[in-house]
């Protein structure tokens, strides 16, 4: 459902302190200063897609500034502005841009940034978590403030992906959302990476090492439920797209090696669990299974059994290895 803020129904005068309010609920705590006298009606029409939120903005002329005192309430933002109507002045890390409507401009939360319009207005926000669109820390200070024109190049792609998520907004399903919502920051880090020179050709070797290192991060990061493409893209510097493309180099998704690496651990550990006391459950957790039937049916898809038939079945079979092994002292035993 939307959430609908709106200063139409308020005298004049009490405008300023809801839209003030408004700004701030929608996004995050700023300082907001309205050039008429008596200031025209704003409203601000938003939708929650995964860690994206999306809203639709439109008031008259102002300024909107995240001071230094601000920035201490240590929120880490990214809001990407798609201009609409009317033209704003953009102010962050030393420069400054005019975006007019149809380009579209990045502001980081962490740092002081200005942003004045100087008449009426139309434009659609994205406003994300910093850690969710993965790029290197200096690239995305060195994209703000800079208007990104939506008629040419790269920038149109991401102009016109997100122009048409923010239409579909309303009726996307919750999952399906969160989905397009990750391909639009995706999108994003790739136009940021493209601008700023990292997609040089790379080697085949080159990416044959990348993905040794890559995979020694998942092994070693198994037992983590949140471990994710995003999250492994975002430890080594590459965008959501490269690490898959790194993955299809031997057939498989990122997903179903990480899914295999922590079935493997999983059947070697159940053998050994009796022993120890440990239940198929806590077995599961130990590898960053949350769900239980989410493991059950993942083990038996895998292996043709279910994880407590290989406890009895696996540990039986293992036994009669060992014990055939000291009956016939030349023979080695069978590998599981």
């Amino acid at each position: 459902m939307p959430v609908v803020l709106s200063t139409a129904s308020l005298p004049a005068a009490d405008r300023g302190e809801r839209w003030h309010h408004a700004v701030s609920r929608t996004f995050i705590p700023l300082d907001v200063q309205l050039h008429e006298d008596d200031p025209s009606p704003g409203s601000i029409v938003s939708h929650q897609l995964g860690s994206l939120r999306v809203a639709h903005v439109q008031a008259g002329p102002q300024t909107v500034t995240r001071s230094r005192r601000l920035t201490r309430d240590g929120k880490e933002f990214v809001i990407l502005t798609l201009q609409h109507r009317g033209s704003a002045i953009k102010e962050q890390d030393g420069r400054q841009a005019r975006i007019g409507p149809g380009d579209f401009s990045l502001s980081d939360s962490s740092r002081l940034f200005r942003k004045q319009v100087q008449s009426s207005f139309c434009f659609t926000s994205f406003h994300f978590p910093r850690e969710a669109l993965g790029v290197r820390d200096e690239d995305l200070r060195a994209m703000t403030a800079t208007a990104f024109s939506g008629r040419e190049g790269g920038a149109a792609l991401v102009a016109t992906y997100f122009a048409g998520l923010a239409r579909e907004a309303a009726g996307l399903d919750p999952v399906v959302g969160r989905q397009f919502a990750a391909t639009a920051l995706d999108l994003l880090a790739l136009l940021i990476n493209e601008r700023r020179g990292r997609f040089a050709p790379r080697a085949p070797e080159t990416a044959a090492a990348t993905l040794v290192r890559v995979k020694d991060h998942i092994l070693r990061n198994l037992s983590d439920p949140d471990l994710s493409p995003p999250v492994i893209a975002a430890a080594h510097f590459m965008s959501v797209r490269y690490l898959h493309k790194l993955f299809q180099l031997e057939g498989v998704t990122v997903g179903e090696w990480i899914r295999t690496q922590r079935l493997e651990r999983c059947r070697r550990d159940l053998l050994l669990s009796p022993a120890l006391g440990h239940g198929v459950a806590t077995v599961a957790r130990r590898w960053g299974f949350v769900s239980p039937s989410h493991f059950s049916r993942a083990f038996r898809a895998a292996y043709g059994v279910t994880p407590r038939e290989w406890q009895t079945y696996g540990l039986s079979e293992a036994r009669q290895t060992e014990a055939a092994g000291r009956e016939r002292p030349g023979r080695p035993a069978r590998c599981t």
